[in-house]
């Protein structure tokens, strides 16, 4: 005998859920169900000759939650055999396999997934694609505004709430053709009738297409990856799509365009920036010292040199006893041609002056001479030079070291550490020793200040300035020893430049 279950289809799980419960408790098998979906258009009496079976036949089964979550959302999928899907599912967990969901490659599991995802898709769309347009209100109302949208599936219940919190000082209406959802600033009121597309025109329109045309980026033009995250069918009720057809087509002039642009020379905020940081008469050998920075200028060992703005070259006392290495200039540097002056660099100060270590009487200089960084936008974001671009460097930091002839050489980081000894270990094995080198001096290494400002958490980043703040203490206490060169004070390892 075949059982007849009619029920609204249109989005809503309750009816689907104590039919299915009805069912269940009265041991009727999926095959033994005919699933209709109640349209007014048909003769209802059709529908009501095969009676659901009345509740109460049997105790009621318990079902995982992972089911009712899958079930809630399969439930506003617009295939009409989602609801002998779902019973066959639950009749299945009940009476075969309560972990059953955990079987992914069984085909009802696998369908139930799959329409569960269409859905939950549509929903992010609909958050995503509703466009909202004002029109008139009453004389003291609020605000009022109306809404066109064309979903797949039936989750207009579903979304609802999300406008609601998203857009609760203002009167809408969402209107679909599978139910419309209205909020008045007290109550939301969702209706599963299809409903006629509003008639409403906003100047707000051209404000959409004015932002879109801006954030538009004819570069990075991936025409398969906008249409899968904005697909054609979403288009015609977007003021912004009607720029997109146009945009495309326009997209490989204008890349043209935006490289003849480029700029040749740095534009006036640099010069501005440069002029902020006055050359200072540095006590350095005249000849040779000049001799290796101006050769510096014009290295292309790497292809560093391409974007950078120009060579960071050391600076400081050519006789100086110690020599901060740091990692490689940041933007600022870059920009104003000298090392230590950006963020880091003024930590860096900061510090050396609360432990006593002055600033004048160090040679600072870093690993990598060239800015390395990738574009975001208007800012240039820093990123880690390589081994190979590390190892390019060492010739002239081994030219920096050979002039300066410092006893003792603080490594910042990783990256000055392995430009120093050729070594790549971390960082936290080495910190805050004290190693040999060649020509009799040390070498002391420690954090760069640029992993302080990185530390998100206040607690950490104190206890880590504090451990910094040691770490120079060491320094200075280094200077001041008179032993610092004695082989005796010093780890037996002997770690060369090349």
């Amino acid at each position: 005998m075949i059982h007849a279950a009619v029920i609204e289809g249109r989005g809503a799980f309750e009816p689907w859920r104590d039919a299915a419960r009805a069912l269940l408790q009265t041991g009727i098998a999926p095959d033994a169900v005919d699933w209709r979906v109640f349209d007014a258009a048909e003769a209802r009496l059709d529908f009501d000759a095969l009676p659901v079976p009345a509740g109460g036949a049997g105790k009621t089964s318990a079902v995982p939650a992972a089911f009712l979550d899958l079930a809630a959302a399969a439930i506003c999928h617009s295939d009409p055999a989602r609801f002998a899907l779902l019973y066959r599912l639950l009749w299945r967990l009940v009476h075969e396999e309560r972990l059953l969901l955990r079987v992914h490659a069984d085909a009802d599991v696998a369908a139930a997934r799959a329409m569960e995802k269409s859905v939950r898709r549509d929903a992010h769309k609909m958050t995503a694609f509703v466009r909202f347009r004002e029109i008139v209100a009453p004389p003291g109302a609020r605000r009022r505004f109306v809404a066109w949208f064309e979903p797949e599936h039936f989750i207009v219940a579903r979304t609802a709430p999300f406008f609601q919190r998203r857009f609760t000082d203002m009167d809408w209406l969402i209107a679909t053709p599978k139910g419309s959802a209205a909020w008045d600033g007290e109550r939301l009121t969702v209706t599963p009738e299809p409903a006629a597309r509003p008639e409403a025109e906003d100047a707000t329109d051209d404000l959409w297409r004015i932002y879109y045309s801006n954030i538009f980026n004819p570069a990075r033009l991936k025409v398969k990856a906008m249409q899968a995250e904005m697909p054609k069918k979403y288009w015609k009720n977007l003021p912004e799509a009607r720029l997109i057809p146009e945009l495309i087509a326009e997209a490989e002039t204008r890349v043209a365009e935006m490289a003849a642009r480029q700029a040749t020379t740095p534009l006036p905020f640099h010069d501005r920036l440069q002029s902020s940081f006055p050359a200072e008469t540095l006590p350095v050998p005249a000849n040779n010292w000049e001799a290796l920075r101006n050769q510096a200028m014009g290295c292309t060992r790497c292809p560093l040199h391409c974007h950078a703005t120009q060579t960071v070259f050391g600076e400081g006392p050519g006789d100086a006893e110690v020599m901060i290495v740091g990692e490689q200039p940041g933007d600022q540097e870059d920009l104003a041609g000298r090392p230590f002056v950006g963020p880091a660099g003024k930590l860096f100060d900061r510090a050396a002056g609360e432990v006593g270590l002055d600033r004048r009487r160090l040679y600072v200089t870093n690993a990598v001479k060239h800015f390395k960084y990738e574009p975001r936008g208007k800012r240039r974001i820093h990123q880690k030079p390589n081994m190979g671009e590390i190892e390019h460097c060492r010739w002239w930091l081994a030219k920096e070291i050979d002039l300066v002839k410092p006893k003792l050489i603080v490594a910042l980081g990783a990256t000055a550490y392995a430009a120093l000894t050729g070594e790549r270990k971390p960082l936290s094995e080495v910190r805050g020793q004290t190693l040999a080198m060649e020509g009799d001096r040390a070498l002391f290494v420690t954090v760069h200040p640029s992993y302080l400002l990185r530390i998100p958490d206040p607690q950490k980043k104190e206890v880590e300035w504090r451990n910094f703040l040691e770490d120079l203490k060491a320094v200075t206490c280094l200077m001041q020893a008179a032993s610092m060169t004695e082989e005796d004070a010093l780890p037996r390892a002997r770690l060369a430049i090349p």
